[in-house]
């Protein structure tokens, strides 16, 4: 299977990196799956790494994150009451670092202990290989997060983990990173997840349609607006991550995580109206071939059908999706740009070019 998973990987030599020597078995007697393990979380601060490390805390695993502390450690969700935010912050570790620095990274690792690893953040296969490095001695397992970016476009959908894949692909890294970690010797998982929202997303999904249905303005869509695509809430994401947590089912696999059901693209704009409790929006289709809109972006997702299975992960990790689309987009609405709390203020730009023309 694994074979399959990235045949059009290059192997580490031809990609210049090396094997790393890693333990066959793992220092650490595995214990009882309902014991807690100490966890190293790369990242921790934003978004994803917010709601994984709360739901690891509430698990009674002991979570240490690896940040550059350049921002507060912990921060509060919009779930949070004083009482539990203050709790969850009492018990979560810290180690400082910048991880592009790799022998520095495994020196404050090393010795740590480590029995689990979540690595979130990490894009090229150099990163995670000096995690996994440093936590060698003790680890039981690797969890990573990737993308289901990495899938090569195909006429037939939904995209499946032994699916093809896109060594031209942005994120072609990753693609590296599961090779890696498939040829180290330690149990490793990772997950690939579509389109991310909910609340604190710093990636403008359901935030871009948010600010054009609360002007009342027309939401721009381009081509037909009948492009099948898939979001995810962050909160069944983060429970995903932690199904997989000493779950040997999870050992050596690739799991797509997203949504229930999928969607088209005006569908996604009618469902963050109804989330709003406003009316329908106007929809403009437009053809993007006829515009040049420079370094802009006139919309926030990529234009085509995308979306995947999640069968798998249902079956392996006795995991199911919380939410549905309107209820995650109803969660992520009013606990976050309902009220007035929103990542990037709204750009009209490319909107007004669109609309200016097709006047």
């Amino acid at each position: 299977m694994q074979a399959n998973l990235l045949r059009n990987a290059p192997s580490m030599r031809t990609a210049g990196m090396r094997r790393p020597t890693v333990s066959r078995k793992p220092a650490v007697q595995v214990q009882a799956s309902a014991d807690s393990k100490k966890v190293l979380l790369m990242g921790g601060t934003r978004f994803i790494g917010l709601y994984l490390a709360r739901q690891l805390v509430e698990q009674g695993h002991d979570v240490t994150l690896f940040t550059r502390g350049k921002k507060a450690v912990t921060s509060q969700i919009p779930d949070d009451t004083p009482e539990s935010f203050k709790e969850f912050a009492s018990k979560v570790h810290h180690i400082s670092g910048d991880r592009q620095d790799f022998e520095d990274a495994k020196s404050k690792i090393n010795k740590e202990g480590f029995q689990i690893v979540y690595d979130i953040n990490g894009r090229e296969a150099e990163e995670s290989q000096a995690i996994l490095e440093g936590t060698q001695s003790t680890l039981e397992q690797f969890i990573y997060c990737s993308s289901a970016g990495v899938y090569l476009k195909s006429d037939q959908m939904p995209h499946r983990e032994e699916d093809a894949t896109d060594l031209n692909s942005r994120h072609k890294g990753k693609l590296y990173t599961e090779k890696m970690l498939a040829e180290s010797g330690i149990p490793y998982t990772s997950i690939r997840p579509v389109y991310i929202y909910g609340p604190l997303n710093y990636n403008p999904v359901e935030e871009w349609f948010f600010h054009r249905i609360a002007a009342g303005r027309p939401v721009p869509i381009p081509s037909s607006g009948i492009q099948v695509t898939q979001l995810g809430h962050v909160k069944d994401l983060a429970s995903a991550f932690t199904k997989c947590l000493g779950n040997k089912k999870a050992y050596n696999q690739i799991y797509n995580i997203s949504g229930p059901k999928y969607v088209t693209f005006d569908g996604i704009a009618k469902a963050c109206a109804i989330a709003m409790g406003k009316p329908e929006p106007e929809l403009v289709h437009f053809n993007p071939k006829e515009f040049d809109f420079g370094k802009a972006k006139a919309f926030p997702l990529r234009d085509q059908h995308f979306f995947a299975s999640i069968d798998k992960a249902m079956t392996d990790l006795d995991w199911k999706p919380e939410f549905g689309l309107v209820e995650g987009l109803t969660d992520s609405y009013t606990k976050d740009f309902g009220r007035g709390t929103f990542r990037k203020p709204a750009d009209f730009t490319t909107d007004d070019m669109i609309l200016s023309k097709l006047k």
